[in-house]
């Protein structure tokens, strides 16, 4: 029988040159004397051939070995059997490479250790192939790693799916990436729970894209905390939804600045429960 030295010996062309009986033949052992570059080799056939006891011995560099081709060439069953180890351990290239029903097949644990280089390679594809409980295994440090590319990426369900710990951790550029379409999937638990620091990260596409009812989610201090800008954001019926707590919120540059359209979006109980300030600020 070779020995791991021997293994290691062989050239790509001769690995090339085995057939898949001959790797599944290879106890854990020799396997483990492949180097980078063998495994590197390897064509899609022989990867998808590869015992799962094998991949689990491989260390960081071996498997970062694993080209795109051969990766892709894993089963779901083969892929279950690698460590997050050798999963933190891919570059960006790498994990893009993956097919998104292999990515949709980590469990877990798995998601749970992929790194922000791991992270920052998924492709808005490939997130949005995440399941609702792998978005949930996400910690604050991974959800805040993520690019406004991954975000793109988030399904509506996902983003409802997030806890309110993991939306504290999303960035103003996080947020201010959101579609108009992916802001309705936050949720006025979510919303009221946004910190004066992240709301200012919505621009006019996010804050037309919400609802009236998560428009009165968000708290009189949030209300307080948007620019001028972004009160120009606001469509009439959405003024119009904002309830009198919100309404003593506004700071008068805000309320001196919207259009004369926003203006007659103010129903007149909201208007009776401005400040004399607020009020004078209405007809600057």
């Amino acid at each position: 029988a070779l020995t791991t030295t021997q293994v290691g010996a062989l050239s790509t062309a001769q690995i090339r040159g085995m057939e898949t009986t001959d790797l599944a033949a290879l106890t854990t052992t020799q396997f483990s004397g492949l180097t980078s570059a063998q495994l590197g080799a390897l064509t899609s056939t022989q990867a998808a051939a590869l015992e799962t006891t094998d991949l689990g011995v491989l260390t960081t560099t071996q498997f970062r070995g694993l080209g795109s081709t051969q990766l892709a060439a894993l089963t779901t069953t083969q892929l279950g059997a690698v460590t997050t180890t050798q999963l933190s351990g891919l570059t960006s290239t790498q994990v893009a490479g993956l097919t998104t029903t292999q990515v949709a097949a980590l469990t877990t644990t798995q998601v749970a250790g992929l790194g922000s280089t791991q992270l920052r390679g998924l492709t808005t594809g490939q997130v949005a192939s995440l399941t609702t409980t792998q978005i949930g295994a996400l910690n604050t440090t991974q959800i805040g790693a993520l690019g406004t590319t991954q975000v793109r990426g988030l399904e509506t369900t996902d983003l409802a799916a997030l806890t309110t710990t993991q939306v504290g951790a999303l960035t103003t550029t996080q947020l201010g990436a959101l579609t108009s379409a992916q802001v309705t999937g936050l949720t006025t638990t979510s919303l009221g729970a946004l910190a004066t620091t992240q709301v200012v990260g919505f621009g006019t596409t996010q804050i037309r894209g919400l609802t009236t009812t998560q428009v009165t989610a968000l708290t009189s201090t949030a209300i307080t905390a948007l620019t001028t800008t972004q009160m120009l954001g606001f469509t009439t019926t959405q003024l119009g939804a904002l309830t009198t707590t919100q309404i003593a919120g506004l700071e008068t540059t805000d309320i001196a600045a919207l259009t004369g359209a926003q203006v007659a979006g103010f129903t007149t109980t909201q208007i009776g429960a401005m400040t004399t300030g607020q009020y004078n600020a209405l007809f600057v």
